[in-house]
């Protein structure tokens, strides 16, 4: 990445943050700092990478420089400057009147974010409007403007759609738009590409980074990944527990960082599956998924004619991007969508299509992890109930049975006695998701599916989860279907792959061999777009995946035309 006062050498300083302090304040006094003594400047032009695990204190410093804070948190020291204008002491009105002309905000999810009953047109052009920076006449051709730089598909006509009807990569740059349209000095991103497959991430980086280097707008971009924000950010900071460990050119924290706690973060990670013995691989399936084809009602096939084995103490990955029928194959299995053809055994017992024609023990023996575990949990039970109910609902366990159970799946998980009786809004996020697989593991299954279980968390904590996962295998002899986006994760926990494509299947195999060259193009396409903690790469991607994405489409052709 060009550095930015290379690339801007007249830019004064637009953010300037000096000691901020932000504390959880309740009815009871005062709670936990959440952000201790941190300083830095941004320039205009410049994009500085907040980079940390969760808790940090990363998002809650973003939305600080909006002027906002989160229900009981209170800045209680310390000055944010942004031109000139100390945000702190500003009055309601005047914060309001900051957001969206003076810094704009772009999320994690578009999805969650944008009015499913209005267009996007509206939506982009609505703060514009209401702060006079424009009428809607000007506001809308400023937006087509943006779609077009953005090169989202059909830019005059892409505002009349309404948000269910793009991908998540396409919202994700109309948000983009949205945040731009009123010409802001800053923009905040706080983790925008996290739950896009890493093709579509490629094309969002390289949108935004486009949009940032043509309107010289500062930036603080917010993310867990190091090999995403080394694409985009000219300086990085480094926080943990609300501190600032490390600040400095992207180049020296990548490759060259001070402190211990960064070196962890930049350290390749390197653990592996243990693969499997010969007596293992002999086994006949634990699960055998044969010709397999499913559609959501009358619509067209979301998977095609697809088939895998499934033994015992395998981690089979299943990859594709958003859209390849990953998450489709799963409900399939679990039941949740019936099968239009072909046979799906467990143990050579062939499998109901519909969960409600399942015996308990074969819902027992099939378990799912989400991917967001806040939704998955219920907040009114604490963990006793959560982790205990498929105790009460598969085995009938005595109250007294239950709680000694959930006791020894809290210490195999790695969390303290004392959960037992919290709820999951008091955990964090790697801990809920170690809540989910304590449940999973309640109901005693042989085959667990996990739904991209670490896309959402930061990677210290990922790593964690994915560790825990083998050693429970180890332990266990439980098999994995891990469905996930990304490719690096498979590499350490899988042995086995299959990679989905419109949904069927393009290759399959051991990991080693699907990996490796040669490549079916639309595999070499997604290996080229896991990004590396180098600032030229995205530079380079672009480039090479034009002549990847050309292959992929003419196996794709190929593909379709011998259904």
């Amino acid at each position: 990445m060009t550095d930015a006062h290379a690339r801007n050498p007249l830019g004064d300083d637009l953010l300037v943050v000096d000691k901020l302090r932000i504390e959880v304040r309740t009815d009871r006094g005062h709670g936990p700092v959440l952000v201790d003594d941190v300083s830095f400047t941004l320039r205009r032009g410049e994009v500085l990478g907040l980079i940390g695990e969760s808790g940090a204190g990363k998002s809650t410093i973003g939305l600080s420089t909006l002027g906002y804070s989160r229900s009981g948190c209170v800045v209680t020291g310390g000055s944010m400057l942004l031109g000139g204008h100390d945000i702190r002491t500003m009055t309601a009105d005047q914060r309001r009147g900051l957001r969206g002309r003076g810094v704009a905000y772009i999320a994690q999810s578009a999805a969650a974010s944008f009015n499913p009953s209005m267009t996007i047109m509206d939506q982009v052009c609505e703060v514009a409007v209401r702060q006079d920076l424009m009428n809607r006449s000007e506001a809308e051709v400023a937006a087509r403007g943006l779609f077009r730089e953005l090169e989202l598909p059909n830019p005059d006509a892409f505002g009349a759609r309404y948000p269910h009807q793009v991908s998540g990569g396409q919202l994700q740059r109309a948000m983009a738009a949205m945040a731009m349209v009123s010409r802001p000095d800053l923009l905040v991103f706080d983790e925008p590409t996290t739950a896009l497959d890493v093709t579509t991430q490629v094309d969002v980086l390289a949108s935004f980074r486009k949009l940032i280097r043509e309107h010289g707008t500062a930036a603080l971009y917010i993310t867990h990944d190091l090999a995403v924000v080394a694409q985009i950010a000219d300086r990085i900071m480094v926080l943990r527990q609300g501190k600032m460990v490390e600040l400095g050119y992207a180049d020296q924290v990548l490759n060259n960082p001070r402190e211990d706690y960064t070196k962890r973060l930049v350290t390749e990670r390197s653990f592996a599956h243990s693969g499997k013995s010969a007596e293992q691989a002999a086994e006949k399936p634990l699960l055998s998924i044969q010709h397999v084809t499913a559609s959501y009602a009358k619509f067209a096939n979301v998977i095609q004619d697809v088939s895998i084995d499934v033994r015992r103490h395998d981690t089979v990955a299943v990859v594709g991007e958003s859209g390849s029928g990953k998450s489709t194959l799963a409900r399939v299995v679990m039941g949740l969508l019936p099968r239009k053809e072909g046979e799906i055994t467990f143990e050579g017992q062939s499998l109901p299509a519909r969960l409600a024609d399942r015996t308990k023990d074969q819902l027992r023996r099939v378990q799912m992890i989400y991917q967001m575990p806040d939704v998955a949990l219920n907040p009114r039970q604490t963990l006793l109930d959560v982790i205990g109910r498929p105790m009460t609902f598969y085995f009938n366990r005595s109250r007294k049975e239950v709680r000694e159970r959930v006791l020894d799946l809290l210490r195999q998980i790695d969390l303290p006695e004392s959960f037992i009786d919290r709820y999951p809004s008091e955990l964090s996020g790697g801990q809920k998701q170690r809540v989910s697989i304590a449940r999973a593991l309640a109901a005693e299954p042989d085959l667990i599916i996990c739904d991209e279980v670490t896309s959402a968390l930061d990677q210290l904590v990922a790593e964690e989860i994915l560790r825990l996962l083998q050693r429970l295998q180890d332990d266990l002899g439980v098999a994995y279907l891990f469905i996930t986006h990304d490719l690096g994760t498979v590499k350490r926990i899988a042995n086995k792959v299959v990679v989905m494509l419109k949904g069927r299947l393009v290759a399959a195999g051991e990991t080693s061999d699907v990996f490796a060259p040669p490549y079916h193009p639309y595999t070499e396409l997604l290996l080229s777009s896991v990004p590396e903690m180098r600032g030229e790469w995205l530079d380079e991607v672009l480039v090479r995946r034009k002549a990847i994405a050309a292959a992929a489409r003419a196996s794709e052709a190929t593909l379709t035309a011998s259904a």
